[in-house]
């Protein structure tokens, strides 16, 4: 049977979630990565309502220019939580010109490291990771992440990057459902929380970058199907080449007469 969504308990359960768990571990503040997207900016109100917007550290990690910087700004002041804007972009200009294949001297047995675009658009996300890290263990707070199931079960995150994070706060919804829950808080604007999907890296959407929907993902999610078998298998074939994601690092175990890993 069909399990019809509230989205207005769902919110009161994270809330009550994330209360406890700070009452659990003993802590009060939280920090986050503030994109000006749904996801971060649901997580910051579900953050504000659990622990005070007093306690609540919204940190904007533009790489360089950030064309929708203000819709950043917007969320930090319609939520009254604290707010700091770092640059990465110097950060990540030194490592490409650290790594630069014309850095390798040649014949003295440095290795050639050739330019990758992939690699090098999963910067920016490990560089927003390392910060907030420092800044949650300066103000000895948690580090919340904003990855939602949707993104997490296609792979449409960075190891070591967004998917590093104390708690997940988002983990178990879909994108569409994560809309939902945001349209029930007043506090944030709407047009933030319908806002396009967009990784702020490629210059496309999420779902053009995908080639699927966030509808189709939902669909596979909690019905098992989107309808279409051809989708159906481009998202299976993405969840299963993205497994490593979603796992601790795979442990070699000598001891293992089979040669199996260790889970």
């Amino acid at each position: 049977m069909k399990l019809q969504f509230n989205a207005e308990e769902a919110r009161d359960r994270l809330i009550k979630g994330i209360r406890e768990l700070a009452e659990r571990q003993n802590f009060q503040k939280v920090v986050i990565g503030i994109s000006g997207g749904k996801d971060s900016t649901v997580t910051a109100a579900l953050c504000a309502r659990a622990l005070g917007s007093e306690n609540v550290y919204g940190v904007m990690l533009p790489d360089g220019t950030q064309k929708d910087l203000n819709d950043s700004r917007r969320v930090c002041e319609a939520l009254g939580i604290q707010r700091r804007i770092i640059n990465i972009g110097a950060i990540h200009n030194a490592l490409r010109e650290a790594t630069d294949q014309r850095a390798a001297t040649a014949g003295d047995g440095e290795f050639v490291i050739p330019f990758s675009a992939t690699s090098d658009i999963n910067v920016p996300p490990r560089l927003r990771m390392t910060t907030l890290r420092y800044i949650a263990q300066a103000l000895n707070a948690r580090l919340v992440g904003t990855g939602n199931l949707s993104e997490i079960t296609v792979g449409y995150c960075t190891k070591d990057g967004d998917t590093s994070c104390d708690f997940s706060a988002l983990g178990a919804l879909t994108s569409l459902e994560v809309v939902q829950i945001g349209l029930t808080m007043p506090e944030i604007p709407r047009e933030l929380v319908e806002k396009t999907p967009a990784d702020g890296l490629t210059g496309k959407s999420d779902e053009e970058n995908l080639g699927v929907s966030y509808r189709d993902i939902h669909q596979y999610i909690r019905q098992g199907s989107c309808g279409n078998a051809e989708t159906d298998g481009i998202i299976r074939r993405k969840e299963a080449a993205n497994r490593h994601k979603r796992s601790m690092p795979l442990v070699l175990n000598p001891f293992d007469q089979e040669g199996n890993e260790s889970d």
